[in-house]
């Protein structure tokens, strides 16, 4: 498994806005191509105001195929459209993790 950690940093105070449009529109259209949500979370200390996710993957082209759709999707245009218009992301930065053979996912 590949793991694909995104870490987007939210413009302070729009934080909730952000979560309240992903989990009602962005989410559903995510999983439908997506697939393996591992977690999202929400920073508590350090660098706030972000949002950490991780998405598993049989491989890196199984990645890049199934985002590949996503990015075809026309829900998904008009949600990050719709995402960019509110202004709630200041920056967004990704890692794809390949595990050690002693790592339990």
């Amino acid at each position: 498994m590949f793991v694909d950690l995104r870490t987007y940093t939210m413009v302070p105070g729009r934080l909730n806005a952000y979560l309240e449009l992903y989990e009602r529109e962005g989410l559903p259209i995510q999983q439908r191509h997506l697939g393996n949500l591992l977690g999202y979370f929400v920073t508590e200390t350090g660098e706030l105001n972000q949002v950490v996710h991780l998405w598993g993957y049989a491989s890196a082209a199984d990645r890049d195929a199934r985002r590949s759709a996503m990015e075809k999707d026309p829900d998904w245009i008009a949600y990050r459209r719709k995402s960019a218009e509110a202004g709630n992301v200041q920056h967004q930065s990704n890692k794809l993790l390949r595990p050690t053979r002693f790592s339990p996912i």
